[in-house]
């Protein structure tokens, strides 16, 4: 179902992008090499709980790490955790390893780190484990309504 609702968005407001189809999971290493990008460039979304109640979703380069320090003073929390991947599916819609900021379940905020511009492309999940989606960052911040986030190192 995720797959469709991601197929769904870009139908509607971005025909001329395409799904890549992968012969297996979309681990960074494999999609890296698979689709002749760097690391970094394969990006990874993330859902974070911060604070007691806000879940939000964060795009950040396959290559980065988490900064705690960043990540409460940005997103104004004194805590936060990474969402079980139940939980994460059953909020966004999407397969852990398939999440992609398009054709959320639940209307989330929607925050890429800053380090995801050094790239004029990036490949993201689809919807699904085994298909990903090569676009821009720019494109993809305006797509989702993202706000641009300095959380990683």
């Amino acid at each position: 179902m995720s797959l469709e609702a991601v197929r769904a968005v870009l139908a509607e407001q971005a025909p001329e992008l395409e799904i890549v189809e992968l012969s297996r999971n979309s681990e960074t290493t494999y999609v890296s090499q698979t689709l002749g990008v760097q690391p970094g460039q394969v990006a990874k979304t993330l859902t974070l709980k911060v604070g007691d109640h806000n879940v939000v979703v964060l795009v950040a380069c396959g290559d980065s790490r988490l900064s705690t320090p960043k990540v409460k003073a940005e997103l104004g929390a004194k805590k936060f955790r990474m969402l079980p991947a139940d939980e994460a599916a059953a909020l966004t819609g999407h397969p852990v390893g398939g999440l992609c900021p398009l054709g959320l379940a639940t209307p989330l905020p929607i925050y890429i780190d800053v380090r995801v511009k050094a790239y004029d492309e990036v490949v993201l999940g689809a919807g699904s484990t085994r298909h990903a989606l090569r676009i821009n960052p720019m494109r993809m911040a305006d797509l989702v309504g993202a706000q641009w986030v300095d959380v990683c190192h």
